[in-house]
């Protein structure tokens, strides 16, 4: 019989940010949605993450490292944290119905060796060299974040596509909008940042820039060498307000006359996007990744393919409902739709380990089949097909590569 009632549950976050994340950090949000949403329906929630995360209300936080690295100002290597992470979580995986791991590339590993069921979210990008040894044998249970990005690897049994959620509901709405442009994100190469900048001059638009500045070399040498030489280029016309916490990213959000998003990277969904939508501002974003699935074009906003077709479609955004936007996002990217995605999975996912039996019954008889049902190559090779197809170095790539 299907599962019903409480899991034990562990979440698995990144030790990279605190969950939820003060500032900039969309795997960690994400995360968080989940503890509240599960703790908040009676699931034993335990959280893997950074010691200045929240707990769950009714659950516990395991501290993987004392306080999140990036922060701090950390730039180096991240692989010690991770496989730190890992072992923390083996060390107590034996309490558990299931583990949901949000850690990426690390997270395969994970997989292979826990003799709990784990799920596995990719929020990053998957499109790299090192995928397909990964993804050899895959386990079950990963999870893509969007069609997009599965279709990157489609030899994959992906378990199945969860659209990321957020409670939206408080997010605020100005009916009618400045005359101003923004971009919130990361100061990185892949989020095309410059091209906002060319968007807006080419528009006759000002631009104001909400972003992080990563602390790795790397990071450091496109802000210096790239991003400030265009921003000063471009004299008054764009302000660069530096990384904003929620309240005022929300803000920003709500007063724009639209969210600019010219990345032409695969971008696995686009958090940036659904937040923008909320406060019942329109995206114009490069028609790549996920973001087709998230924008209506002429609906939310607009897709376009080149920063000049972008700064044509400005000039159309006083067709397009505000208040209609914030309504439909708010019902298919919420926290509650994501959460009840998940389950589904989880519960499909326990019903074939499982079968049917009670969930705290039913973990021990899952660990004794997960590694034989993960390798099947028969017949019962249908049952790694992905369930609910309906639902609509790298450790190194993981701390790099983030989706934020």
């Amino acid at each position: 019989m299907p599962y019903s009632g409480a899991l034990r549950i562990a979440l698995v976050a990144p030790p990279l940010e605190r969950v939820p994340p003060r500032a900039y950090g969309g795997t960690e949000r994400i995360v968080h949605e989940l503890v509240l949403e599960l703790d908040r329906r009676g699931h034993d929630v335990t959280l893997f993450a950074s010691g200045d995360s929240e707990p769950p209300a009714n659950g516990q936080l395991i501290a993987t490292v004392g306080e999140a690295l990036r922060p701090t100002g950390f730039g180096g290597d991240a692989s010690p944290y991770f496989y730190s992470t890992i072992l923390d979580v083996l060390h107590r995986a034996d309490e558990f119905d299931l583990i949901h791991a949000h850690l990426d590339w690390p997270g395969i590993l994970l997989a292979h060796v826990s003799p709990t069921p784990v799920i596995n979210t990719f929020h990053g990008r998957i499109d790299f060299p090192f995928a397909g040894r990964l993804f050899e044998d895959a386990p079950r249970g990963l999870v893509a974040i969007s069609r997009a990005q599965a279709h990157l690897c489609p030899e994959v049994p992906w378990e199945a596509v969860v659209h990321n959620g957020l409670n939206l509901a408080d997010a605020p709405f100005e009916r009618r909008a400045g005359e101003e442009l923004c971009f919130v994100g990361r100061i990185a190469p892949e989020k095309g940042v410059v091209d906002a900048i060319e968007v807006a001059r080419l528009a006759g638009r000002k631009l104001r820039i909400a972003a992080k500045i990563g602390p790795r070399p790397d990071e450091r040498a496109y802000y210096e060498n790239v991003f400030m030489p265009a921003l000063k280029a471009a004299g008054s016309n764009v302000e660069f307000l530096g990384e904003l916490g929620p309240h005022d990213r929300d803000r920003l959000f709500a007063e724009s006359a639209a969210s600019l998003m010219p990345g032409s990277w695969p971008e696995p969904f686009g958090l940036v996007a659904i937040e923008s939508l909320a406060c019942g501002t329109p995206v114009i974003a490069r028609r790549a990744g996920g973001l087709p699935e998230i924008l209506r074009d002429g609906v939310d906003g607009f897709l376009a393919d080149d920063s000049q077709a972008m700064a044509f479609s400005v000039g159309r955004l006083d067709r397009l409902d505000r208040q209609a936007i914030r309504a439909s996002v708010l019902e298919r990217f919420s926290a509650e739709r994501m959460t009840n995605d998940y389950l589904a999975v989880y519960r499909a996912m326990l019903d074939h380990m499982g079968r049917g039996v009670e969930p705290r019954l039913a973990a021990s008889a899952a660990r004794d089949r997960w590694a034989a049902a993960s390798a099947t190559d028969g017949p019962e090779s249908e049952a790694r097909q992905p369930a609910l197809r309906t639902i609509n170095a790298p450790i190194e790539a993981a701390a790099s590569r983030r989706p934020d």
